[in-house]
């Protein structure tokens, strides 16, 4: 009854993903390179549980 109203985890976790890319790339840009290795590793963190969650999904 409820189910509406429940957040999806993927959409938060797509969220997430593009603002640590976004950053990871104005790091890049400003030519902070440790930055941006911490950053894309967790954005790739990010994308790895996203497609986990996707394929638990499709399996369901």
């Amino acid at each position: 009854m409820f189910g509406i109203f429940k957040s999806d985890p993927v959409k938060k976790l797509r969220k997430e993903f593009e603002k640590l890319s976004e950053e990871a790339m104005h790091a890049q840009r400003n030519g902070n390179i440790e930055l941006y290795a911490k950053l894309t590793q967790q954005a790739d963190n990010i994308y790895k549980e996203i497609e986990k969650l996707e394929l638990e999904n499709s399996n369901k």
